[in-house]
This record gives C-alpha cells, sequence and structure tokens, in this order.
C-alpha cells in the first residue's frame, strides 16, 4: 500500500485507474485504500507545486529557526499550534539541535516577512530568540525540480 501512497505523493493528479494499471491491482481495490487512508488522516491534502518564479506574483519565503521554552504539561506542541494559526507561516517543524521549531514564513516582502517575526512570533512569552534566512532561489521543492542549477554558457568565443 506504500506505493499508492508514493504514486499520490508524487502526482496529485493521478486518477485510482491509472494507479490500479500500473500496480496491477483492481481500481476497487485502490479507490478503497485511498478512502481508508484519508479516514485515517495519513492523506492529509492533495498538493500542486507551482513555480511561482515564472509568474508575476511577487512574494518571499523566510525559514526562521526559534529557541523556544516549553511550558510545564503542555511542552512543543502547543507553542507549535500557536504559530501554525497564522496564515504566513507554511510550515512548523519540531527539531533536534541548535533551536527547538523551525518555521516556513511567506509574504509579500521582506518588510513583511520581518515585521511579522518582530510583531507576532518574538513578543511570544515562550520564545527565547528568532534567526531569520531569506530564501533567495527554489532550486527543488516538494521532491521536484523548480529550476536547473546550470546555466548555459552564453558567452561567445572570440578568434584571436
Amino acid at each position: 500500500m506504500h506505493r499508492i501512497l508514493e504514486l499520490i505523493e508524487k502526482h496529485s493528479d493521478i486518477t485510482p485507474a491509472e494507479i490500479a494499471v500500473m500496480l496491477d491491482m483492481p481500481e476497487t481495490d485502490v479507490k478503497n485504500a485511498i478512502a481508508q487512508f484519508e479516514r485515517e488522516g495519513i492523506i492529509v491534502g492533495k498538493k500542486t507545486v507551482i513555480n511561482w518564479n515564472k509568474t508575476d506574483r511577487e512574494y518571499v519565503t523566510a525559514f526562521i529557526e526559534l529557541k523556544v521554552t516549553p511550558q510545564q504539561d503542555k511542552g512543543f506542541d502547543q507553542i507549535a499550534e500557536a504559530f501554525y494559526q497564522y496564515d504566513q507561516v507554511r510550515s512548523v517543524y519540531l527539531m533536534s539541535g541548535a533551536f527547538d521549531l523551525a518555521l516556513i514564513i511567506e509574504g509579500r516582502s521582506l518588510k513583511e516577512v520581518a515585521l511579522f517575526v518582530s510583531e507576532k512570533l518574538a513578543p511570544m512569552d515562550t520564545v527565547i530568540s528568532t534567526a531569520t534566512h531569506f530564501v533567495l532561489k527554489k532550486y527543488k521543492d516538494d521532491g521536484l525540480f523548480i529550476e536547473s542549477a546550470e546555466k548555459k554558457d552564453e558567452r561567445q568565443v572570440l578568434g584571436i
């Protein structure tokens, strides 16, 4: 059944009929498996990855590292929940290492993201410190290549 999940994860628009053919299974078995995955919360959404660099949409992505102090009997989960309630927060991760949580934030400008960090995140009682890293360019996102790292050499050869 992991193979069904892998196909759905990689191709959000794949149909149960296509999966059935690829895995040599009855289509009804695939549909039943998908329905079960949805009921159990294994499949939590369907997503298409967009290369926003090829559109006229302007936005900024930032990674925010947070050191926090979890409150007794509440742990990190309640702090994470406070963060993921904001629309600007795309992802929240509990981390090991030098910081506790990592957030991926999106905004229309550097200033908007900076204001979000300084006015919403940093003042929280549980936040000890933040470190903000702005994304300059995406090459691969969610397992898909967005931009090739290699550029064609467009310099002219001069005969001297």
